[in-house]
């Protein structure tokens, strides 16, 4: 029988795994533009350390092995940016990914008080483009990455607790 999938808060010791993982799941975007400096691609060991210390990231685990992760922040008018999303390749296309983004969305709304979402994804990304679309996700603009890809941001409103509770 197999093991289930968890979904839990990463920790420091959690860093060179999720940095193995985020450059193979990233391998895939870097050959879809033809360019292998993306972002995910040249992030060091010591800022995502920091990132791990500073923002909200969590890990999908198989057991002991990281199979998924992804980050997020709040900025000073309140919006939960979601950032990284990845899954290994061998377990894409069995929802880890929209687990990891429920998780972070509750995460970013429960702890960090967000109001909305923001995230982004290259303009060729079809797969993510659908998964953001299925969370609930509209487009909202573009922007050149430092890395010179062209991204599509995409926004929605967090739900506020008790937010289907009738009112007498």
């Amino acid at each position: 029988m197999g093991m289930s999938v968890t979904i839990s808060a990463a920790g420091a010791q959690d860093a060179e795994e999720i940095l193995k993982l985020q450059y193979l799941c990233f391998q895939s975007e870097a050959e879809l533009y033809g360019n292998y400096r993306i972002d995910p691609l040249i992030q060091t060991l010591d800022s995502l350390r920091t990132e791990i210390a500073d923002h909200l990231v969590y890990v999908a685990r198989l057991g002991d092995e990281v199979v998924g992760s992804v980050r997020g922040t709040i900025d000073e008018e309140g919006t939960g940016r979601i950032g990284r999303l990845c899954v290994h390749p061998r377990l894409r296309g069995h929802g880890f990914g929209a687990r990891l983004l429920r998780a972070a969305e509750a995460g970013l709304a429960e702890e960090r008080s967000a109001t909305r979402f923001r995230l982004h994804t290259g303009h060729r990304s079809e797969g993510n483009l659908r998964l953001y679309r299925r969370a609930g996700y509209a487009p909202v603009g573009n922007a050149t990455g430092s890395d010179g890809v062209m991204m599509i941001l995409l926004e929605k409103d967090a739900q506020a607790p008790g937010a289907y509770v009738a009112s007498a």
